[in-house]
């Protein structure tokens, strides 16, 4: 025992390592309660026992280990750190209880394995259970079976990650052990579910008799996807929609087939180990296969054959066993080899997939020109070779080696690659066969279908067919414009025949919607067009070249449009027909005087022409016939200038007015050329060639312009042909040009004598050389040096300029600009493609064999000689064609060669390939271009120079993209050469930032490149971390981390520390090309640079138009600077540092209207990321990035978005400077401007940051001079991130943020900062949580308890948790917050903080002694607050969405009748009681002052011993009008107000008083009245608080149900009152009264009502208080709510479905009543909604519901509207649109038809009776109206004895009366109630004697208040009732007073009676109440009718007595 109570006094920690087991087992108990008690999962408590968790699992007694991995389990479940302990504690499970005998420990074990899973720790788990499978106890390996399958079961295949699983499987099938293999069968049976037969593969080597049992296992398992059923905490959604499925049911179609897709993405080959074959090939291969005896050749392919069995392969060097298999296919003679030979080329693609893609272009053209066979089974092998090579490579790779063949004189060639083409098609999508590929191969397609062999033409058909199938017939059709109609409809025909491979289920699922796809690039490549002309560099380009390959792209893809337009053809007319045509058009006078020998008659006929060429309509202008006409004598040697300018005019107009064809245009072009020189007429030449190139095409027009003026001698003519062509150029585009032609002639204008004619053919050159680039020198290299150097000058002029947008001959694309998004898309990816409009030779028949033979010659002087030949060929060529035969794989021979001299000109040579093929070359980057890289490792810097040097010229042409893909550049980074490591690093940190994307295999880098971190090499690791920002920049944060993650710990720490820095340097990705053609002719505008701005990053879908006027409207000022610097804002930006200081002139802050609002909506759409995150990822900064380029001046962007600092340093300084001049614009982007100062919070710089808090000092100073309110949008994206700062380590920051958030306070309500500060007490951070709690309490002190959120109780609570504190600040702040809170309510401050520990307790009340002294001193100055400004009160409103308006309202109002209450008590206290002067305070300035916001002030309470003396009632005096009764009858609304905000109020006791307060304004008839307009109002506060009692006191098991249950039976009280009033129940509205019966009916169904005591009579109340509202409400109102609420329901599957059942009682209660009710209801609006019910729940769909009662009822309801109005209904469907498909109009005509029917049969039956009838009806209604008040009286509880009485008089009087209609639908008990209660009275009146009454005594006017139920009724022969009657009623009054407690079978007390008086709000109600009656002008007559004469009298004393005591309690009343 000793020892005992030795650890017994241990603390748990200690126990928990103690060597006693006993000990150890009550140190586990200890803590699985601790953990369990724990109930914040972040709480500082769980990290004290990380260290020892692993201890608990490990324990080594079996006791001890149960308790202890109890406590693990919920140690891991509950603790935020619990992932931490994963490795150590999972890897003792497997090692330390997947061994133990007892069941309970495993099943623990395997528990706390998927609770790790669950907090997002799969990937270590599965590690340490995959390690446990090579333990040698079978036990272990059978448990981490079974855990893996339970993991893979619960959480699914997503989760668990299924490769390193199944590779072990196998294995496993091989154990001795059966409990292994019998556990491995289960798993694989539980991976199948998941992956179906991706499994099947990866055991197909298994034992035959596990795998033919696996298989039938298979067989039986369930077809449906598999669902997931355990979830991560990250996936809380998806698991609340399981459970929603499960509880519904399961309707869980829709993901099925989510599941299902997710299913069928498990690739097989992803499963797979790669084998490497390579050295498995037998020695002697390469000899055999080239054996002359054909069987050694086959011995050599069997073993290929065998070896690419293996589905995978290891990637490797193939080229050599390519190459053999290629000559086999090629050369031998043997076709069955040649088939083998295809067989093994086709599984080696198989094999390697992607990675065989370089070998491709070797062997696609030898197996096309190999299907010249005709022997099936070859031309099967290889179709099955081309096809598996197809799918390694992509089809612009192979389009060139294709269309050689599609030429072949061999019909089988042709067909065959006809065939493989529609084959390839079919796993095309619109995207990877844009038009750019598509078009030449439809050129060939269309030969080959007028082919004469059919087989052919069979081919070609289905390859267009599938074609058309896939990118859709408008893609095609503009090439298949001469195919004749028979020839399309055999095309059309096959498209419907194809099926795509993506619908069949097997490959991807984009070819399903391939034309939805087609016209999907559209959007997001319009932008890009024009994005060349503006932009000046490629950098924002994915994969552009640099400099000058980009600007081409946007020209290139419009030059491809342009032989789509069509093109006008017109014959050769004779001059006679001319003359004719002509004629018919033109005056005769014109036509005479055309050739005239007088000028001025000349001159008149051109006139003349003019005028009617102007007048003329398209259709009917003869072009050719008009032209020929001027070209007559004489023509273009007109000799008047006047003349001759009139003529070229008329020229142009006919080109742009008719349709002008190119024969038209070469009747005029010789004249035109002629005349261009010409000083007079030479504008005009110029004027009209360049509409004539708009009609005919600038690339047609300019060719045959500038051979004709280079046919002619003259050289002025020359001369300004070229300058017009320069000119044509730059408003055209490049597109289409004929590049060979005009270098021809532009080399002669070089060389001319003329120097005008040499200086406009280098201007020329500088025009071109904007589109072209460098490659256009090319052209001139032989050119004399003196003549180069002035090109190069030119150029250089050129050099970073962009081509500008083209203006002109854009129009007749338009149309086809949709379809050739795709192919311009195709442009992006690549460089330049306008350097395709070279003429480029095709030098493939120049590489003989010859030459090859000799680069790969042994002599390496020999080899020199070969490379030196191809690069003779090559520079002669100087552009050339893909297509370069067998040299590639030579090349790349020589850049493995051992002489180094050769491996440079190897390298030279593949420099020279990339300028002279330009984008051509990317088919060749695999092959060629990747082997390069290898070079960057070289030993010697010149071969790295050089190698380096290649790479940048191939991927200028060729981009980023193809370099990217694949694992060549992992497999390169992974090989430890440090040159060859620092090299390729240092070239990707140069070249990633430039792109806009990547592929994804760029994430294969990432480990090699944490390897590089930790390199010997200073250099690699130097150049590793200058390329983390870029690989970060593309993969992100998150996947670098996660990467990361995979690192052994030492490493990771380190490396995690590196991406940290990183992050902070993250380049920003170049900004994705916008449409901004048009900002840049709008920059020479005023105000170019805040105009530009918004119209360059605006959707193409807005109106451009819009934001630019603003800045010109705002100042003239800011706008001058704009406008001067017009031009200089159209010269594209060199660098931000190059810039001058005057383009930062201008506005800074740009107003885009309703900007703000826009983006709003779009954040809760979820259209963009929602601001709320830890850390700022890029994807935050990227999307804030483009919200801001509309809003800020474009420099002040790069500022803001800069790495470094010191230039956000700088732009706060400008936006400091142009707050105040700019502050609208500062106001309109302050959501942007708020986010941006978030991420500097997250800065380590503190210059940076505080600057931004100098700042957000001035900019709140600003909002609040403005009387700006900040919105919940603005608010949360930048409150919880400053609230981090004020945790800060430096005094200096923490001050300034206090102040920010003093100044918030001004610029959003208090209580709505609360809950942010609330959030910042959970911080880790100490100091944050100090200084949030210090601001809790100054907000608390300033602004009462009201301003704690979401009550005062919660926060109080979690705030009084910080008092037990480690940190000693914190206690301090909580407890003077507390203190705080005391000083605002007093002792009530224990009760809401509920239960505290003894030493807290202890705490906190020595506290508040201290405090206290200080108390009246803060009280006294919390009573009159002190604010320097007024606010303008409506600013609150401005920007409040409308729902809000009345919490809003109610909030003002509240404020409002506080201050008018405690000024009222000021006053009060000072003089004798008068009316207090309230209505003088200007309301404004309270309204916006927050010091107001104070708790609710106590109500006066008053003695009520005093109510039974004597009062002196002084008379009244009649007085006149006040003079101020608008502003008596304002003050009355606003008292009404607060009044009715409290009514809602979280308090129950204020509440209550609330309503007692308007109870007694209810119960007095001649004040209810000033409820009117209130009544939606008092409404909707009464349903909130019933929301409230529902969901928060009800469930609060604090609270005591007495309250609850009285505040229940206040609000019923006050329905019932306000219900018996119809003036004012028919103000609810019907939104109002749907909420209403909402919550009353809600309430009839809670259970949890019955539970409390007299809970049977409360439902009972409310079934009474439904009637009344159903009866006393409008009619159309609540019959149209009814029905609103009945399909909310029915829609609702979440709500009971008693709700619905009660909805539809009253429903069917509301249709019993319509005869009487059916003239006041409005029946359009019912019929409108019934028929957006019917539309919502057509009559299929209402069938379909499991009960058919609202079929009924709403057939019921039509049916009883068409009997009572009859056919007249169908007139009332005014308010339905589109009727006519209306399914109610429909239903109406049936069932009106169907009565009239009915009708016709009875008519004669009913005539006789019809006239009886009538008068009976009217007296009967009359009767029924009488019965029916009485009856309601008696169902009312306050009424029911006087409803009673009526009822007996009333049968006395007519003795024949039937009651038996109003009896029948009651209850049993209800029905002898009313028996008893008439037997009663009956027997009362008999049995005594009647009182007779001589005297007759006026009522006061204030027994009006008085209800009904309590006036005494008078009998039928005029006398009085009894003492007793007279006792009753004061029995009942002085229970109203509170004077005699009242039992529940007597009439309700009054609400006033359930508190103490609150007499001074209700008195001051009064007092108003009372000006308000007074100072109207019928005041008197009012007296005088509220009088209601009662006859009373009583000879007896005590009877006396009791009439004096009841006047005295109605006075004291008043």
């Amino acid at each position: 025992m000793g020892d005992d109570s030795e650890w017994m006094k241990l603390p748990m920690d200690q126990k928990c390592e103690h060597k006693i087991w006993k000990a150890r087992l009550n140190g586990y108990e200890e803590a699985l309660k601790l953990f369990h008690r724990i109930k914040d999962e972040k709480s500082p408590e769980w990290g004290k026992y990380l260290g020892l968790i692993k201890k608990f699992v490990t324990d080594s007694n079996a006791v001890a280990q149960l308790k202890g991995l109890e406590a693990a389990l919920a140690f891991i479940e509950n603790a935020h750190v619990a992932g931490k302990t994963t490795g150590e504690v999972v890897s003792g499970v497997v090692g330390k209880v997947f061994n133990q005998p007892k069941a309970r420990a495993k099943e623990l074990g395997t528990d706390i394995c998927l609770m790790y899973i669950e907090i997002e720790k799969a990937e270590v788990v599965q590690d340490e259970l995959i390690k446990g499978l090579d333990n040698k106890n079978p036990k272990i390996v059978v448990a981490c079976i079974e855990t893996l399958r339970k993991a893979l079961c619960d959480f699914g295949s997503k989760i668990i990650t299924l490769k390193p699983v199944v590779k072990v499987l196998p294995k496993q099938f091989e154990s001795r052990e059966k409990a292994v293999r019998d556990e491995a069968r289960l798993l694989a049976v539980e991976i199948y579910r998941w992956i179906r037969d991706a499994l099947r593969t990866p055991l197909q080597n298994i034992n035959s008799v596990q795998l033919k049992e696996l298989e039938e296992e298979w067989v039986k398992l369930p077809t449906a996807a598999p669902k997931q059923t355990r979830f991560l905490r990250s996936q809380q959604d998806l698991k609340a929609k399981f459970e929603q499925q499960q509880a519904e049911g399961g309707d869980e179609v829709d993901g099925d087939d989510d599941d299902e897709a997710e299913a069928a993405q498990v690739d097989p080959y992803e499963l797979l180990e790669a084998v490497e074959i390579l050295s498995k090939l037998p020695k002697d291969f390469y000899e055999k296969i080239e054996a002359k005896k054909w069987q050694e050749r086959k011995e050599a392919l069997e073993a290929v054959e065998a070896l690419i069995k293996n589905p995978k392969l290891e990637s490797g060097d193939y080229g050599d066993l390519v190459r053999a298999l290629k000559k086999v296919i090629g050369k031998d003679a043997n076709v069955m080899l040649v088939a083998m030979a295809a067989k093994c080329l086709a599984g080696l693609a198989a094999g390697l997939r992607k990675k065989f893609g370089t070998y491709a272009g070797l062997v696609v053209p030898t197996i096309l020109e190999k299907f010249k066979e005709k022997k099936p089974q070859v031309v099967l092998a290889l179709q099955e070779a081309i096809d598996a090579v197809f799918l390694t490579t992509t089809l612009q790779n192979i389009s060139e080696d294709v269309l050689s063949v599609m030429d072949n004189k061999n019909p089988s060639i042709k067909q065959q690659a006809s065939l493989f083409l529609a084959r390839s098609f079919r796993h095309c999508t619109p995207s990877t066969l844009p038009k750019i590929v598509l078009k030449p191969f439809c050129a060939a397609f269309l030969k080959q279908v007028n082919d004469s062999a059919p087989e052919v033409r069979d081919a070609a058909f289905e390859a267009l067919g599938t074609a058309m199938k896939v990118v859709g017939e408008k893609a095609v059709n503009p090439f298949l414009t001469d195919v004749d109609k028979l020839k399309l409809d055999k095309i059309k025909e096959c498209a419907d025949k194809v099926e795509l491979v993506g619908t069949k289920g097997g490959g991807g699922g984009g070819e399903k919607k391939a034309k939805p796809a087609a016209k999907a690039p559209p959007p997001v490549e319009a932008p890009a067009k024009p994005s060349g002309p503006p932009k000046k560099a490629p950098p924002a380009k994915t994969a552009g070249p640099p400099k000058k390959g980009k600007p081409a792209s946007a020209p290139s893809a419009k030059s491809k449009k342009a032989p789509d337009t069509k093109e006008i053809v017109e014959t050769e007319l004779s001059p006679e027909v001319c003359e004719e045509k002509a004629a018919a058009v033109l005056p005769a006078s014109c036509m005479q005087l055309l050739d005239s020998s007088n000028w001025k008659e000349r001159l008149a006929s051109m006139e003349e022409f003019q005028k009617a060429v102007e007048q003329m309509d398209k259709s009917e202008m003869p072009c050719q016939a008009l032209v020929k006409m001027l070209a007559k004598k004489p023509g273009w040697k007109e000799t008047n200038f006047q003349v001759m300018q009139m003529k070229l005019h008329i020229v142009g107009l006919i080109a742009q007015k008719g349709s002008f064809s190119k024969t038209s245009a070469l009747v005029v072009l010789d004249g035109l050329v002629d005349k261009i020189g010409d000083v007079k007429c030479g504008s005009n030449a110029k004027e009209a060639l360049t509409v004539i190139g708009v009609a005919c095409s600038l690339p047609w027009t300019a060719e045959q312009v500038v051979s004709m003026a280079f046919a002619q001698k003259n050289p002025k003519n020359q001369a300004e042909t070229l300058n017009w062509l320069a000119n044509a150029m730059k408003e055209f585009g490049f597109a289409g040009i004929n590049v060979k032609a005009f270098i021809n002639n532009v080399k002669t204008a070089l060389g001319a004598t003329n120097p005008a004619v040499r200086t406009s053919a280098i201007a020329l050159l500088g025009v071109m050389y904007l589109y072209m680039g460098a490659p256009l020198r090319m052209f001139f290299e032989d050119e004399k040096p003196a003549l180069l150097s002035q090109i190069d000058a030119e150029f250089e002029k050129m050099q970073g300029q962009s081509p500008p947008a083209p203006i002109r001959g854009t129009k007749k694309a338009g149309a086809d600009e949709e379809g050739d998004a795709a192919e311009e898309e195709e442009v992006d990816s690549g460089a330049g493609d306008s350097v395709d409009v070279l003429p480029r030779t095709d030098i493939s028949d120049k590489i003989t064999l010859d030459m090859v033979s000799k680069i790969s010659d042994k002599n390496w002087k020999i080899r020199k000689e070969g490379l030196d030949e191809v690069a003779a060929v090559i520079s002669e060529a100087k552009f050339i064609q893909a297509n370069i035969g067998e040299l590639p794989m030579a090349l790349k021979g020589r850049l493995s060669d051992s002489n180094k001299l050769l491996v440079q000109q190897a390298l030279n040579i593949l420099q020279q390939i990339a300028t002279a093929m330009g984008p051509s070359l990317k088919q060749h980057v695999k092959n060629m271009g990747i082997p390069v890289i290898t070079f960057l490792g070289d030993s010697k810097a010149n071969v790295r120079a050089a190698a380096l040097s290649t790479l940048n010229a191939w991927v200028e042409q060729t981009g980023m993209k193809e370099w990217l893909e694949g694992e060549d550049l992992s497999e390169e980074l992974k090989k430890e050469n440090p040159f060859l490591r620092q090299e390729l690093l240092g070239w990707l940190a140069e070249k990633l930032p430039t792109l806009r994307t990547v592929p994804t295999d760029l994430m294969l880098c990432v480990p090699h490149l944490y390897t590089c971190l930790e390199d010997r090499s200073g250099d690699v690791r130097r150049k590793a971390q200058d390329a983390l920002p870029s690989f970060m920049m593309h993969l992100g944060y998150e996947k670098m981390i996660k990467a990361a993650g995979k690192l052994k710990p030492a490493s990771k720490d380190q490396v995690v520390g590196m991406l940290e820095k990183a992050r902070a340097v993250m380049p920003a990705k170049p900004a994705v090309p916008v449409k901004a053609a048009a900002s840049k002719p709008a920059s020479s505008a005023p105000a170019a640079k805040p105009a530009s701005a918004p119209a360059r990053n605006q959707s193409p879908s807005e109106d451009f138009s819009e934001p630019e006027p603003k800045p010109d409207t705002k100042k003239a000022k800011p706008a001058g600077p704009a406008a001067k610097k017009g031009v200089v804002g159209k010269k594209p930006p060199v660098k931000a540092g190059a810039k001058d200081e005057e383009d930062k002139s201008g506005p800074i802050f740009i107003h885009v209207p309703n900007g703000k609002e826009q983006r709003i909506k779009e954040e809760k759409t979820l259209k963009i990321l929602k601001w709320n995150f830890t850390t700022p990822r890029d994807e935050y900064v990227e999307q804030l990035k483009a919200q801001m380029s509309t809003c800020l001046a474009k420099w002040l962007q790069d500022e803001l978005f800069h790495f470094d600092f010191q230039r956000h340093v700088k732009a706060i300084g400008a936006m400091i400077e142009h707050m105040a001049p700019e502050c609208e614009a500062v106001i309109s982007c302050l959501d942007l401007i708020l986010k941006w100062f978030t991420l500097r919070f997250f800065d380590t710089n503190t210059s940076v940051l505080m600057k931004a808090l100098e700042f957000l000092k001035l900019l709140f100073t600003m909002l609040s001079r403005k009387n700006y309110q900040l919105n919940d949008y603005e608010a949360s994206s930048f409150i919880p991130y400053l609230i981090l700062k004020v945790g800060e380590s430096k005094d200096v920051v923490r001050k300034d943020v206090r102040a920010i958030l003093t100044m918030l306070c001004k610029v959003y309500a208090a209580s709505k900062v609360f809950p942010f500060l609330m959030e910042g007490t959970k911080s880790k951070n100490s100091k944050q949580r100090s200084e949030c709690l210090d601001e809790l309490g100054c907000l608390i002190e300033n602004f009462g308890m009201n301003v704690c959120q979401p009550t005062p109780a919660k926060a109080l609570k979690e705030i009084a948790v910080h008092i037990g504190d480690r940190d000693t600040t914190v206690r301090n702040a909580a407890l003077n917050t507390v203190v705080a809170a005391y000083n605002a309510c007093g002792d009530q401050v224990f009760k809401l903080i509920g239960k505290l520990s003894e030493k807290e307790m202890s705490m906190l009340e020595e506290r508040i002694k201290r405090s206290a002294k200080k108390t009246p001193a803060a009280s006294a100055k919390q009573e009159r607050p002190q604010r320097e400004h007024p606010a303008n009160p409506n600013a609150t409103f401005l920007r409040k969405p409308a729902q809000e308006e009345v919490p809003n309202k109610l909030k003002i109002m509240y404020r409002t009748y506080r201050i008018q209450a405690r000024a009222q008590n000021a006053h009060l206290e000072q003089s004798a009681p008068s009316i207090p002067k309230e209505f003088q305070l200007d309301l404004d300035v309270f309204e916006n002052n927050h010091t107001c916001a104070r708790e609710i002030p106590d109500l006066v309470q008053h003695k009520l011993d005093e109510v039974l003396e004597p009062v002196m009632i002084p008379e009244r005096k009649i007085r006149s009008v006040s003079p101020h009764f608008d502003d008596i009858h304002n003050s009355t609304a606003s008292t009404i107000n607060f009044v009715i905000s409290q009514v809602a109020s979280g308090d129950i006791n204020t509440s209550i008083q609330a309503l007692a307060q308007i109870d007694e304004v209810l119960r007095q008839a001649d004040k209810a009245e000033a409820m009117s307009g209130h009544i939606d109002q008092f409404l909707i506060a009464t349903f909130m608080q019933l929301r409230l009692i529902y969901n928060t006191h009800m469930a609060d098991d604090r609270l005591d149900k007495k309250d609850i249950f009285k505040l229940y039976s206040c609000i019923i009280g006050n329905m019932l009152s306000l219900f018996s009033m119809e003036i004012l129940a028919r103000e609810a509205s019907m939104g109002v009264l749907k909420d209403l019966m909402h919550g009353l009916i809600t309430l009839m169904l809670d259970s949890r009502v019955e539970d409390i005591e007299d809970g049977q009579q409360l439902i009972r109340s409310v079934n009474l208080l439904v009637v009344r509202v159903l009866e006393k409400s409008d009619q159309t109102n609540i019959l149209s709510a009814l029905l609103v609420l009945l399909q909310d329901s029915l829609i609702s599957t979440a709500g009971s479905p008693m709700f619905s059942e009660l909805v539809m009682k009253c429903l069917w209660r509301m249709i019993r009543f319509l005869p009487q009710t059916i003239n006041s209801i409005n029946l359009d609006r019912i019929l409108l909604d019934v028929h957006n019910f019917m539309k919502v729940f057509p009559k299929e769909k209402l069938k379909q519901l499991k009960s058919d009662v609202p079929h009924r009822t709403l057939k019921t309801l039509l049916h009883t509207l068409c009997r009572l109005t009859g056919a007249k209904i169908l007139e009332h469907m005014s308010m339905i649109e589109n009727r006519n498909e209306s399914e109610l109009e429909a239903h109406l005509r049936r069932v009106v038809k169907h009565s009239a029917n009915l009708s016709g049969l009875k008519s004669d039956k009913c005539s006789e009776k019809g006239a009886l009838r009538s008068d009976d009806k009217v007296i009967m209604a009359k009767v029924s109206d009488i019965l029916s008040e009485i009856f309601k009286k008696i169902g009312s509880k306050e009424n029911t004895k006087e409803g009673l009485t009526e009822l007996y008089e009333y049968k006395q009087k007519y003795s024949d009366a039937d009651l038996e209609p109003f009896l029948r639908n009651t209850s049993q008990f209800f029905q002898s109630y009313v028996e008893r209660g008439l037997r009663m009275i009956e027997s009362e009146r008999e049995g005594k004697g009647r009182i007779q009454t001589s005297t007759v005594i006026p009522q006061h006017s204030t027994d009006s208040y008085l209800p009904s139920s309590s006036t005494v009724p008078i009998s039928s022969n005029g006398e009085d009732m009894n003492a007793a009657a007279y006792y009753e009623r004061l029995k009942i009054l002085r229970q109203r007073r509170g004077l005699e407690n009242s039992t529940p079978e007597e009439d309700r007390p009054p609400l006033s009676s359930l508190r103490p008086s609150v007499a001074s709000s209700t008195d001051m109600l009064h007092s108003k109440l009372s000006q308000l009656k007074e100072s109207r002008e019928h005041f008197q007559q009012e007296q005088s009718h509220s009088h209601s004469p009662t006859r009373s009298s009583s000879p007896a004393s005590n009877l006396d007595d009791l009439k004096k005591r009841l006047e005295r309690i109605k006075s004291n009343r008043q």
